[in-house]
């Protein structure tokens, strides 16, 4: 199993749709934004922007879903108008949802806890435990290169890298929350810091 590397980031759950809206379980299924989405993406920007002194920005790193690709556009631009350089966003496979298989489409159920128990995995769907070591790779990769990542992605993927970090992983991040990860240090779960 493969550790974080202990660098901090920024982390972004894409904005909300229309089956965020509804209760449904997306997983891999490309749900677009809805206007509701798209005000969020800005929204999430501006407060990114009020925070670039402090935990500057180097780069964007997103899921290539269009939920997400979509909300880390959205935010280079509101980033770029507020003082920021203009980032081009980076796409990498390994930070898309998890596959849901046969869940996806229908309301979320009461299976998360079974699921990231390793007790559970939806017909066709992908384990907690091999999206953990996919989260792990991608966000590792994110963090690699000099200066700060922002990583635009998903609440499934946000459970894993909980997991990854010490914490307690069926929590659900709000749409388009930023939040600030930081490592605590050696054998301590990490930080994270929702910014408003």
């Amino acid at each position: 199993m493969t550790d974080l590397l202990a660098r901090p980031y920024w982390y972004l759950r894409h904005g909300e749709t229309d089956w965020n809206a509804e209760g449904r379980s997306q997983g891999r299924t490309d749900i677009p934004l809805n206007p509701t989405g798209e005000a969020q993406a800005r929204q999430a920007g501006l407060v990114l922007a009020r925070h670039l002194g402090e935990h500057p920005i180097a780069r964007i790193v997103s899921s290539p879903l269009g939920r997400a690709r979509r909300t880390a556009e959205i935010v280079a631009q509101v980033l770029a108008e507020h003082g920021g350089p203009l980032f081009q966003v980076d796409l990498d496979d390994g930070l898309k949802e998890v596959c849901f298989g046969d869940q996806e489409g229908k309301p979320m159920g009461n299976w998360y806890d079974s699921w990231i128990a390793g007790e559970y995995t939806p017909v066709d769907g992908e384990s907690f435990a091999e999206l953990r070591e996919r989260a792990v790779c991608a966000i590792n990769r994110a963090t690699e290169a000099p200066g700060v990542p922002l990583v635009v992605c998903h609440g499934g993927m946000f459970r894993a890298l909980r997991a990854a970090m010490g914490l307690k992983p069926n929590v659900r991040l709000p749409n388009a929350t930023p939040m600030w990860a930081q490592p605590a240090g050696p054998a301590q779960p990490w930080e994270l810091t929702a910014v408003s």
